[in-house]
């Protein structure tokens, strides 16, 4: 972890000039960051990472000779170096990101279309890269644990698995809603897998991801998952045993009817800065699940979530946030906590346990009731 009197030292890596000179001048824009060298490539940057020891690595994915899933393993298991990755906006870019995310990057940021827009990445790349510079003593101790399991299909594939007949015969009335954004994606593959199919609750998640990246994240939790994870879709039905991700661009909320819980996504303005807002679904969730809802604010930059999770708790829902130990970014937590909108703070490796907890005793209570 970075005192505030040093910089953090960063090894900008990308094949092409023009951006690693916009990436180098884009980071040295914050006084705390000092980029301590470039390189064109792979065998590039691993003579660089030896003899420079920077920090921090931005890593471009695709790149020539030495690609960067080539790099960046060796990064992760020579020099233990935490790197964010740079990715394009393709279905190529995501699928690359999502296995450089399993071989141990700390995150990644979409490149913009145009050198012109290179502006527009400043805050996120500034707050991974900060981020990743104190992961050293949260990622790697993880990392043996976010192996995947044996896979349940492949990662290309787009067949939409049908959920189980003893699953669909069980209703619910209680869901788990999450919000994540910057470190949330390994959260997530660290969190999601301890949980149950037999939780009885429906589990809901807005992750911050650009549209193009998120099938492809939610086929990289799904392979891991004992719970079946779905990028969500309008009229879903929410139900035990099944995990929806929030797609872009789009809004995602809940609508309660006769026979249970739906998903309705709606497009609209950013709210609190993003779109899917986790705003947006915990105020649907509280207005109709009220004290039946729980919610988790996980690791990301920004106030997002913090407002909703607030109004699940007047409904008198169970609010929990992730400690700032354990997030790569305390941002959106901090914020839920300092206004006083949590009930629970945990590091990442209790927040399973402690939901199924949760969720059981709401349960007990309901069936004192019938």
């Amino acid at each position: 972890m970075q005192s505030k009197e040093q910089k953090i030292r960063v090894l900008v890596v990308d094949d092409s000039a023009v951006m690693r000179k916009l990436i180098s001048n884009l980071l040295e824009r914050d006084p705390n960051i000092e980029v301590v060298a470039t390189a064109i490539d792979g065998d590039f940057a691993l003579n660089k990472v030896e003899a420079v020891k920077p920090d921090v690595v931005t890593l471009d994915v695709d790149m020539p000779r030495m690609d960067g899933l080539t790099t960046l393993r060796h990064i992760v298991t020579n020099f233990k170096v935490p790197v964010v990755m740079l990715s394009s906006l393709t279905s190529r870019g995501a699928m690359l990101t999502m296995q450089a995310l399993e071989i141990g990057a700390f995150d990644f940021v979409c490149k913009p279309k145009s050198a012109a827009q290179i502006g527009e990445m400043f805050e996120e790349l500034i707050q991974k890269v900060k981020g990743a510079a104190r992961s050293r003593t949260i990622l790697f101790p993880l990392a043996a644990q976010l192996e995947p399991k044996e896979k349940k299909r492949s990662v290309g594939s787009e067949v939409r698995r049908k959920v189980p007949s003893r699953i669909l015969r069980r209703n619910t009335k209680k869901v788990v809603v999450i919000g994540a954004s910057s470190g949330g994606p390994h959260a997530l593959r660290y969190l999601l897998p301890k949980i149950p199919t037999d939780l009885d609750a429906g589990i809901l998640i807005v992750q911050h991801m650009m549209e193009s990246f998120t099938s492809s994240f939610v086929r990289w939790l799904d392979e891991i998952c004992e719970m079946e994870v779905l990028e969500a879709r309008d009229g879903d039905l929410i139900l035990p045993g099944r995990i929806l991700v929030a797609p872009g661009p789009t809004h995602m909320k809940v609508r309660r009817t006769a026979t249970g819980g739906e998903i309705v996504l709606e497009p609209g303005e950013p709210v609190s800065g993003h779109r899917p807002s986790v705003d947006v679904l915990f105020q649907s969730v509280a207005t109709e699940y009220g004290s039946q809802a729980v919610a988790l604010i996980m690791t990301g930059m920004g106030s997002d979530g913090a407002q909703g999770i607030g109004a699940i708790r007047r409904a008198s829902g169970h609010t929990l946030a992730q400690d700032k130990e354990s997030c790569s970014v305390f941002g959106m937590p901090r914020v839920a906590i300092e206004n006083g909108h949590i009930d629970t703070v945990l590091p990442l490796k209790d927040i399973a346990g402690y939901l199924i907890s949760v969720v059981g005793q709401q349960t007990r209570r309901e069936e004192c009731y019938v």
